[in-house]
């Protein structure tokens, strides 16, 4: 059976791009079938249409109310055709919104393994994406097989809910590390200093990280073409916040950053990549 996947945008498509290459025939569902018209993949009418040529659907969709519109549309997935069938769900969800999708799918006699994805186009073009699923252990093992074909850190964490909060956490890491990196890059240049030869000390002092490895030749060409947009951090870092409100929690590291991102997409650059907060330091 071929491998169904729903969600073609930038990470969907390197993810695809990598199974395909590991030998896997892929079957695609998208909204809008001209952008996903001269990928070569075989395109179904309907996410209904793709159960019956896929045991395994991925889902890797920008937050939760795009899922749900997956499982709920009319000739949506959550149908009688879905019945011993998988899903496994890379989108960044809401925590509470992700139980429920949890529910549903086995509601319908089928399997959900919460699934989010830490990387982004590079990574998952060469199998390098690290990745935490959360759900029951046997749909875990027995889709790990499949998901090694494109993560090379893969983690399990049990409990319903927890891969997604370990991602949100993670997402918290990644806006800091990002607006640093952007901020003392900025400030190294007002200093006089290289751009590229203050990354490049950067790199081997305070600022080593897989952050600045992987953004370093972006901020270098200024190239802000998309891998994770500043629309995808900002949600993820609201989505954190509304975590720890509801944990009556204080979140202090959070907040600038969060605030940050949302000027960049205020000033018409959410589709950007998030290391193009450069240019808030920059201007």
């Amino acid at each position: 059976m071929s491998i169904g996947f729903i969600g073609l945008g930038n990470l969907g498509k390197a993810i695809t791009t990598r199974l395909k290459e590991m030998g896997e025939e892929i079957v695609v569902y998208n909204r809008t079938k001209s952008k996903v018209a001269d990928l070569g993949y075989e395109i179904a009418n309907t996410p209904k249409d793709l159960l019956s040529k896929c045991d395994v659907v991925f889902l890797c969709l920008f937050d939760s109310p795009a899922v749900d519109n997956i499982l709920n549309m009319e000739n949506g997935l959550l149908c009688a055709e879905l019945k011993g069938k998988t899903i496994i769900d890379l989108s960044t969800n809401h925590y509470d919104d992700v139980l429920k999708f949890h529910e549903a799918v086995e509601k319908a006699g089928a399997k959900y393994l919460e699934n989010p994805v830490f990387g982004s186009v590079a990574p998952a073009l060469i199998g390098a994406l690290t990745l935490v699923a959360s759900g029951k252990k046997e749909v875990f093992e027995e889709v790990k097989p499949l998901l090694e074909k494109f993560g090379k850190e893969i983690f399990f964490l049990e409990k319903q809910g927890s891969a997604t909060k370990m991602k949100l956490i993670n997402n918290l890491c990644l806006g800091s590390f990002m607006a640093t990196i952007a901020e003392c890059t900025s400030l190294a240049e007002d200093c006089s200093i290289p751009k590229e030869k203050a990354l490049d000390i950067l790199g081997v002092g305070g600022g080593t990280s897989l952050v600045l490895n992987a953004k370093k030749q972006k901020l270098i060409n200024e190239d802000f073409s998309a891998h994770f947009s500043n629309n995808a951090i900002n949600k993820d870092l609201h989505l954190l916040q509304d975590l720890a409100y509801s944990m009556n929690k204080p979140l202090y590291s959070a907040a600038m950053p969060k605030e940050l991102f949302s000027k960049m997409k205020m000033m018409g650059n959410g589709d950007e990549d998030f290391s193009s907060i450069y240019k808030l330091f920059k201007s």
